[in-house]
């Protein structure tokens, strides 16, 4: 695999972190802790950017619950300061491992789902003349 060098400035950029975090709160906006970061939002995205380009930055306590829908599984949910992080980790990191996919990855990408994978399976099998030829005498002497 390619190697690309100098990421780092891209990912502690100060408009990454605040797109990120823009990112980060879409469907959580009135949440308490969303709400907080918010509040000082240019002071926090400072002091994240500063954590991060010390080398500083500490990963917080992920919260554990569980859900029953539909069936029971558990959760762990990242602080909100943390997710920021991700989605700016995120921004850079996708557009480059995206080149380096075949078409038919359909994993954790955008626009990539299980529907578009049943589909290109559906494709592929209705495609191809698969028959099963076999000796039995092989198996059975």
């Amino acid at each position: 695999m390619k190697r690309y060098g100098n990421l780092w400035h891209q990912i502690v950029d100060f408009e990454n972190l605040l797109q990120a975090s823009r990112q980060a709160q879409r469907g959580k906006r009135f949440r308490d802790n969303v709400l907080a970061f918010n509040y000082n939002l240019e002071r926090e995205l400072q002091q994240l950017q500063q954590e991060l380009q010390t080398k500083t930055y500490c990963p917080g306590v992920y919260k554990t619950f569980e859900i029953r829908d539909p069936k029971p599984r558990l959760i762990s949910a990242a602080p909100y300061r943390d997710r920021v992080i991700h989605h700016a980790l995120c921004n850079i990191i996708v557009p480059v491992l995206e080149r380096s996919l075949i078409p038919d990855t359909y994993a954790n990408r955008l626009g990539f789902g299980t529907h578009r994978a049943l589909q290109r399976f559906t494709q592929f099998a209705r495609s191809s003349q698969y028959t099963l030829q076999c000796d039995i005498r092989k198996y059975f002497p």
